[in-house]
Protein backbone atom coordinates (compact mmCIF):
# COMPACT_ATOMS: atom_id res chain seq x y z
CA UNK A 1 0.00 0.00 0.00
CA UNK A 2 1.35 3.37 -0.70
CA UNK A 3 0.63 6.44 0.38
CA UNK A 4 -1.18 9.27 -1.91
CA UNK A 5 -1.57 13.22 -1.45
CA UNK A 6 -5.16 13.36 -2.71
CA UNK A 7 -5.96 16.85 -1.83
CA UNK A 8 -5.10 20.39 0.14
CA UNK A 9 -6.49 20.52 3.36
CA UNK A 10 -8.56 23.61 2.68
CA UNK A 11 -10.12 21.53 -0.14
CA UNK A 12 -12.38 19.55 3.03
CA UNK A 13 -14.10 21.88 5.04
CA UNK A 14 -15.65 20.33 8.50
CA UNK A 15 -18.96 18.83 8.23
CA UNK A 16 -18.26 18.55 4.35
CA UNK A 17 -16.93 15.14 1.53
CA UNK A 18 -14.65 15.80 -0.82
CA UNK A 19 -14.55 13.34 -3.90
CA UNK A 20 -11.01 12.27 -5.28
CA UNK A 21 -9.48 8.94 -7.35
CA UNK A 22 -6.55 7.03 -6.59
CA UNK A 23 -5.57 3.92 -8.77
CA UNK A 24 -9.21 4.19 -10.28
CA UNK A 25 -10.91 4.42 -6.66
CA UNK A 26 -13.16 6.83 -6.30
CA UNK A 27 -12.78 7.61 -2.51
CA UNK A 28 -14.87 10.16 -0.28
CA UNK A 29 -12.44 12.22 2.13
CA UNK A 30 -14.83 13.47 4.81
CA UNK A 31 -13.93 15.79 7.33
CA UNK A 32 -15.35 15.69 11.23
CA UNK A 33 -15.11 17.84 14.05
CA UNK A 34 -11.72 15.52 15.16
CA UNK A 35 -10.07 14.18 11.57
CA UNK A 36 -10.42 13.37 7.77
CA UNK A 37 -11.78 9.69 7.06
CA UNK A 38 -11.38 7.77 3.31
CA UNK A 39 -13.95 5.35 2.41
CA UNK A 40 -14.84 4.32 -1.10
CA UNK A 41 -17.58 6.74 -2.74
CA UNK A 42 -19.80 3.72 -3.43
CA UNK A 43 -23.24 2.53 -1.28
CA UNK A 44 -22.96 -1.43 -0.23
CA UNK A 45 -26.86 -1.00 -0.69
CA UNK A 46 -27.35 -0.54 -4.43
CA UNK A 47 -24.07 0.51 -5.73
CA UNK A 48 -24.73 4.26 -5.84
CA UNK A 49 -22.12 7.36 -5.14
CA UNK A 50 -22.34 8.40 -1.72
CA UNK A 51 -20.73 12.28 -2.38
CA UNK A 52 -24.42 13.65 -2.43
CA UNK A 53 -25.05 11.75 0.63
CA UNK A 54 -25.24 14.95 4.03
CA UNK A 55 -22.09 14.06 6.23
CA UNK A 56 -23.96 13.52 9.63
CA UNK A 57 -21.18 14.20 12.36
CA UNK A 58 -19.50 10.69 11.40
CA UNK A 59 -22.08 9.16 9.81
CA UNK A 60 -22.55 9.60 5.79
CA UNK A 61 -25.77 9.11 4.06
CA UNK A 62 -26.72 7.18 0.76
CA UNK A 63 -28.95 10.04 -0.93
CA UNK A 64 -31.30 7.84 -2.31
CA UNK A 65 -32.27 4.66 0.31
CA UNK A 66 -30.84 6.60 3.37
CA UNK A 67 -28.33 3.72 4.35
CA UNK A 68 -25.80 5.44 6.58
CA UNK A 69 -22.04 4.54 6.99
CA UNK A 70 -19.50 5.22 9.54
CA UNK A 71 -16.74 7.02 7.86
CA UNK A 72 -13.84 6.16 10.53
CA UNK A 73 -14.88 2.74 9.70
CA UNK A 74 -17.07 1.74 6.64
CA UNK A 75 -19.30 -0.22 9.10
CA UNK A 76 -22.90 0.09 7.69
CA UNK A 77 -25.05 1.23 10.31
CA UNK A 78 -29.05 1.40 9.41
CA UNK A 79 -30.74 -0.70 5.96
CA UNK A 80 -31.29 -1.01 3.59
CA UNK A 81 -27.35 -1.08 3.86
CA UNK A 82 -26.19 -4.82 4.97
CA UNK A 83 -22.59 -5.03 3.93
CA UNK A 84 -19.55 -2.28 5.18
CA UNK A 85 -17.88 -0.33 2.11
CA UNK A 86 -13.85 0.00 2.41
CA UNK A 87 -12.29 2.37 4.27
CA UNK A 88 -8.18 3.56 4.26
CA UNK A 89 -6.16 5.42 6.48
CA UNK A 90 -6.14 8.87 6.04
CA UNK A 91 -3.45 11.64 7.09
CA UNK A 92 -2.70 15.11 7.11
CA UNK A 93 0.84 16.19 6.27
CA UNK A 94 2.32 19.60 5.59
CA UNK A 95 -1.51 21.03 4.14
CA UNK A 96 -1.92 17.84 2.14
CA UNK A 97 -4.49 15.06 2.86
CA UNK A 98 -3.14 11.99 2.16
CA UNK A 99 -4.53 8.24 1.81
CA UNK A 100 -3.15 4.68 1.43
CA UNK A 101 -4.23 2.71 -0.92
Amino acid sequence: MTWHAVASSDDVSTGKAHVVVVDDIQILLCRTENAVYAVEDVCSHDGGALDQGELLGERIECPRHGAQFDVTTGKNLTLPAVRPIRSFPAREQGGQIEVEV
